[in-house]
């Protein structure tokens, strides 16, 4: 009687055998620059080499568990557990689009966030709704900057952490905060797991090699 095959885990960056980030990408994701994005946001990392096949596997290869390693990135490269690092009292997320979740069976920016919530020991509520318009991808840079449109819950005096996987222009963030201080929010942060560098390393602060800087971003705003 044969056997039954063994179920092996691998890399969600570099797929080689082994635990769902293997050591390397993990100090990839350690060493990879952090950005600061037009509009507010801060995103610890810059989407490239290792950083950009983890989220990629987030979003598109159902490898949920890397959620908690891009989480425990977040807030160790933004100091976000030291004292007085957050400032938050709760944690939420710009939520994709409906049909997008549903295909997905989840939202990648609701499990990033809600990990972060764990690890500041604060609540992670949804607070955002986004209103139905035309999807973010295939759009113009200058379309993509107008931003989807959100809904908030109403009278929650809060400091609220706002969380994302992958910002490009920064219009999606943007447009949750906004909505989030419309609806009474007291005061909001916006942050990213990681930026899709510019051409010209605008958004860069860090170092980072020349052949990840070099690398196409992809598809990002498939939300």
């Amino acid at each position: 009687m044969p056997m039954p095959a063994l179920l092996t885990t691998s890399c969600a960056s570099c797929r080689q055998p082994g635990e769902v980030m293997c050591r390397q990408c993990r100090f990839a994701l350690a060493t990879s620059p952090a950005a600061i994005v037009p509009g507010g946001i801060t995103a610890a990392l810059s989407f490239d080499g290792a950083v950009r096949s983890a989220v990629l596997a987030l979003k598109f290869r159902n490898r949920r568990a890397v959620a908690q390693v891009l989480a425990e990135t977040l807030v160790r490269r933004l100091g976000l557990a030291r004292p007085g690092g957050a400032h938050v009292d709760l944690v939420t997320w710009a939520p994709t689009s409906r049909r997008r979740a549903v295909d997905r069976g989840y939202d990648q920016a609701e499990l990033i966030a809600r990990a972060v919530a764990r690890q500041l020991g604060v609540p992670c509520r949804r607070l955002l709704y986004r209103v139905h318009g035309a999807p973010q991808v295939g759009r113009t840079r200058a379309e993509r900057l107008q931003g989807p449109a959100f809904r908030a819950r109403s009278g929650v005096r809060l400091r609220v952490l706002v969380v994302d996987d992958v910002v490009t222009t920064g219009a999606t963030l943007v447009a949750a905060g906004d909505a989030l201080r419309a609806a009474g929010i007291a005061e909001v942060r916006l942050v990213a797991v990681a930026a899709a560098p510019r051409r010209d390393d605008a958004w860069v602060t860090g170092g980072g090699h020349a052949k990840d800087r070099a690398q196409p971003p992809g598809r990002l705003e498939t939300a």
